[in-house]
């Protein structure tokens, strides 16, 4: 939802902030896929011999952000599949149900039912956006389209200028946080496991490059449904995720007529859907693979990429965790994610940099290191990222 608002608030003014976000951060999540495929490893276990500070403040990270990332999204993705089926329950009972949905899918298929659902559902988000986008793109104004925006530290943000604040929250989060390397790297194994084969690292990075580029598209086409139809309508949108989705839903519908709302709801949901379904899966593993690592247990060779009762554990405690949010702090869901995004933001630049250690340390095999082109957009990433975090620090200490 991040590009759509960057659209409701800026039109294409922000469009130059998301493809900057998308270029200097795509070493960083490259990296993932590529350690493991050379590898047969986790990053975790690239960060394990940088020292065991990176392996701390990694667990750090997620321990300090994975439920209440979990908690937000499904409880968005609960709230939007009320709207859709015409119930109303409360946000527990709707985040739980979510979350144990997607749990039992899990333990069903393991990552060979995660991989194809994962599959359909970015399907039909990738048809439905594209489709909502191209019909809206002729309302769009394109006297928006800006290199940078106009951007405000502390006063109202409207008329195209956006606050500093959501700019940060736009870079962090574009397309994700670089924390999410280390599950690119664990999935790469895990299909290597469903597939007994090992993939290659031409065949990763190819097939992370696609769908790199395809998260790309799809948030240039959310940032023009919300240029296009938000932009410049006079309404007041709210920050809440839910509030804000049916807002969406409301304004598309009656600029272009209920027939588009069925294409908005499908890729607003399976946006959330497919979101929901990555982070039950993904924290969880994450965690199970840094307490394996940290604990020096090896992995029998026909184990490597499998999942166990840590990884179960694991998804227990957060599903726990998540509950206890929603029960006793879901009215302050978006401070709490907000926290979340600006600890991932800040820390971008030093998981960075862990990352392109990994990939170039004396370990990791020559012939698959990154060359110069890749090399030098990962100091360029980190100069950007780390100079962004500067100015936020800066911002808050002295403004």
């Amino acid at each position: 939802m991040q590009s759509t608002r960057a659209g409701a608030d800026a039109g294409f003014g922000l469009a130059g902030v998301v493809l900057v976000a998308l270029v200097v951060k795509y070493p960083f999540f490259e990296y993932g896929p590529r350690y493991a495929a050379a590898t047969g490893e986790s990053l975790v276990e690239g960060y394990r011999r940088i020292g065991a500070w990176a392996m701390w403040l990694y667990l750090a990270l997620t321990l300090a952000t994975a439920f209440i990332v979990d908690a937000a999204i499904v409880l968005l993705t609960g709230f939007l599949l009320q709207s859709v089926l015409g119930v109303h329950v409360s946000p527990v009972v709707a985040g739980g149900a979510v979350y144990l949905a997607c749990g039992l899918l899990l333990v069903a298929g393991r990552y060979r039912l995660l991989d194809r659902t994962m599959k359909v559902l970015l399907v039909t988000l990738a048809l439905s956006t594209l489709v909502a986008a191209a019909v809206a793109f002729p309302r769009a104004n394109l006297a928006t389209l800006t290199p940078w925006p106009k951007v405000t530290l502390r006063g109202p943000a409207t008329g195209g200028v956006v606050s500093f604040a959501f700019l940060l929250a736009l870079v962090g989060w574009m397309p994700s946080a670089i924390d999410v390397a280390v599950w690119s790297s664990l999935w790469t194994l895990a299909k290597d496991a469903a597939d007994r084969a090992r993939t290659s690292v031409a065949a990763a990075r190819a097939d992370f490059l696609v769908g790199y580029a395809g998260t790309g598209v799809l948030a240039f086409a959310f940032l023009t449904l919300g240029a296009a139809v938000m932009y410049g309508s006079g309404e007041t949108f709210s920050s809440a995720g839910p509030v804000f989705s049916l807002q969406l839903l409301d304004l598309y519908a009656r600029t272009l007529g209920s027939w588009a709302r069925p294409f908005m709801m499908a890729a607003i949901l399976t946006t959330m859907l497919s979101t929901s379904l990555a982070v039950v899966d993904g924290f969880p593993r994450a965690l199970a693979e840094t307490a394996r690592v940290l604990l020096r247990r090896r992995v029998p060779a026909e184990e490597i990429g499998q999942v166990g009762r840590a990884y179960w554990g694991a998804m227990l405690g957060i599903g726990v965790l998540v509950l206890i949010v929603l029960s006793f702090l879901a009215r302050s869901l978006t401070a709490m994610v907000d926290f979340a995004t600006t600890v991932s933001f800040l820390t971008a630049p030093v998981l960075g940099y862990l990352n392109l250690r990994a990939v170039t340390s004396p370990d990791f095999p020559a012939e698959h290191r990154p060359g110069r082109r890749m090399l030098a957009l990962s100091w360029t990433g980190l100069v950007v990222l780390g100079g962004f975090g500067l100015v936020y620090l800066g911002w808050r200490l002295l403004g």
